[in-house]
């Protein structure tokens, strides 16, 4: 048998053609190998940050929409629930938590967001990382990533920098909180009071509202300060719902299983909207199924291509070393030999260029889930499974098979002719 020593030396005297050979490979493999980990990412990420979310309730729209503006922090109007929505889930005994969420200012580019202090905690079940829940109308919660301190001071502006929204001057909010990392769109929020949002949208004077939530008249913040008193911006807050006013959603907590799923079919109406987030991720997963199947067929296309290449560079290469191996053969090494030689060699190449594919798709995959992650805060895991590892032994399988090809033609060379050419 040849020894491995002479095929490395082999092909570093051909090492042009041994790097092209190698680099398509290692193109075709990561293609594929960035695609399986980058969707597998987004699922597991998509279902992390709605772990915490079991059943979310709003007016009746899309159930795409509510679950993105809820969950994921997507900016997006949604038609506002009356506050007896509100009032009728915090009474009814089958729920351990009926949150509301509003949304609609920004606090340089974040989104601010009105809630409750149990979903703050998630009910008693998460500790902050640094200060405590809001306990008065002026004070707020960070995210984990959000860039403040304590005691920092938040001035809600309405809509986005970039809608051209007006900064609110009627409340302040002090930030007093701060939660833990969650790897979710919450981490880059700002958690204040649902009657601090309500407040300074005058929504709780029995003046009428927006759909959004917003004042239907134009009064400055300095008039409905000067009309309300600063004073009872920070009285301490109690219960939501016994004053409510209108929410975009509702994040329920049920009791058992079963009141969930009764809760949800009691709320799909003609009026309202209730959604399991996961139900939604599932059908969006189907979606982006469908994309990753037309990407593994381009991949898989790429991979043919690139089968057939290696077997054309191999023949190629090994036309022009047939004086070569045919010295070998009159020097007495064996026709097995020749095969091993050229077999090997080609493997050689294969072996390194999936070698490298992988680790070119893990890089890149991990690159573009830091682009998602600091787009949309989703923090979506990148790893190597066994699926990955099949995909490499599949393509090492089939390049060992495609290797027979020109190591028979090596092994079946005539030495005679091989050596007038």
């Amino acid at each position: 048998m040849i020894p491995l020593k002479f095929v490395l030396v082999d092909l570093r005297r051909h090492w042009v053609g041994s790097l092209v050979i190698i680099l398509l490979i290692a193109g075709a493999t990561a293609l594929g190998v960035a695609v399986n980990l980058q969707e597998r990412a987004l699922r597991l990420g998509s279902a992390q940050a709605a772990e915490r979310f079991d059943l979310v309730i709003g007016a009746a729209g899309s159930e795409t929409q509510l679950v993105l503006s809820s969950v994921f922090l997507q900016p997006s109007p949604l038609t506002l629930l009356p506050g007896s929505a509100l009032a009728k889930l915090a009474d009814d005994p089958r729920v351990a938590m009926a949150a509301p969420v509003g949304f609609g200012d920004s606090f340089n580019g974040l989104p601010v967001v009105g809630t409750i202090a149990a979903f703050v905690t998630d009910d008693g079940r998460v500790e902050l990382s640094e200060g405590r829940v809001f306990e008065t109308v002026a004070e707020a919660v960070i995210g984990a990533k959000v860039d403040l301190a304590l005691g920092d001071e938040v001035k809600p502006l309405h809509g986005t920098a970039g809608e051209g929204g007006h900064t609110h001057t009627e409340l302040k909010y002090q930030v007093v909180g701060r939660m833990g990392e969650t790897g979710t769109p919450w981490d880059r929020a700002i958690l204040v009071p649902i009657e601090g949002v309500w407040r300074i949208h005058h929504m709780g004077d029995g003046h009428d509202a927006d759909e959004h939530g917003h004042a239907a008249h134009d009064r400055t913040g300095e008039a409905y300060e000067a009309e309300r008193g600063p004073a009872e911006m920070t009285e301490r807050i109690g219960p939501p719902w016994t004053n409510p006013q209108g929410v975009p959603a509702i994040i329920v907590k049920a009791r058992t299983i079963a009141d969930a799923y009764r809760l949800r079919n009691e709320y799909r109406r003609d009026q309202t909207l209730g959604v399991f987030p996961a139900e939604v991720l599932t059908r969006l997963f189907s979606t982006l199924g469908d994309v990753r199947t037309v990407l593994a067929a381009i991949a898989f296309a790429t991979q043919g291509l690139v089968a057939a290449a290696v077997i054309l560079v191999s023949v190629v290469h090994l036309a022009q070393r047939r004086r070569q191996l045919a010295v070998l053969r009159a020097l007495g090494a064996p026709r097995a030999a020749l095969f091993g030689l050229v077999w090997f060699e080609i493997l050689a190449l294969v072996v390194s260029g999936v070698a490298i594919g992988v680790a070119l798709g893990w890089g890149g995959a991990k690159i573009f889930a830091s682009w998602v992650s600091d787009a949309s805060g989703i923090v979506s895991p990148v790893v190597l499974t066994w699926e990955d590892g099949r995909l490499a032994l599949g393509l090492l399988a089939v390049a060992a098979i495609i290797a027979v090809v020109p190591a028979i033609m090596a092994y079946r060379q005539p030495t005679a002719i091989a050596l007038r050419s």
